[in-house]
């Protein structure tokens, strides 16, 4: 038996717990048509969760939720959100496979804005970005791609790096 994918992630509003219920349906069809293909893992991030999850290789989802401004000149300073990164701060980040964003497209050049800096700042790749509730296209996607970092990441024994 294949071990499940870990996807720790944080949800206000709603949305990025929608997605994580698209994922998790995308991988239990994968894994009926190929008992290989993991199941998912997921764990909400609120103050009494298990973060245990990061002992382990997983992977990270979080929304974006900014400061307003354009996310160029100004309006890329996280709100909502601190919390959950403080948790990953104290983490182990030599597990962390990739990172996983979320946004609404309208906001330009914000969108997916949180992710993008979560890779940079825990040296992790930014493996995908997926529009307010998601659709199953990329659930899809993105469950193909966690696959194939969390099968590298088992083959190797260390994780794929940002490149800078």
């Amino acid at each position: 038996m294949t071990a499940a994918i870990n996807l720790f992630y944080v949800s206000i509003s709603g949305n990025t717990r929608s997605f994580v219920g698209k994922l998790e349906a995308e991988a239990k069809k994968q894994n009926a048509l190929d008992a290989v293909a993991p199941l998912l893992h997921a764990v909400e991030y609120d103050e009494q969760c298990d973060v245990s999850i990061m002992d382990q290789p997983y992977f990270v989802m979080v929304p974006t939720y900014l400061d307003g401004g354009d996310g160029i000149n100004n309006g890329y300073k996280e709100v909502l959100t601190l919390d959950f990164r403080d948790e990953l701060d104290d983490g182990n980040h030599d597990n962390l496979l990739g990172v996983i964003g979320s946004g609404n497209r309208n906001f330009n050049a914000q969108f997916g804005l949180t992710a993008k800096h979560y890779a940079r700042r825990f040296n992790s790749p930014l493996i995908g970005l997926y529009e307010l509730r998601g659709n199953a296209e990329e659930a899809a996607k993105i469950y193909s791609t966690m696959r194939k970092y969390a099968a590298d990441f088992a083959k190797r024994g260390v994780k794929r790096a940002l490149v800078h």
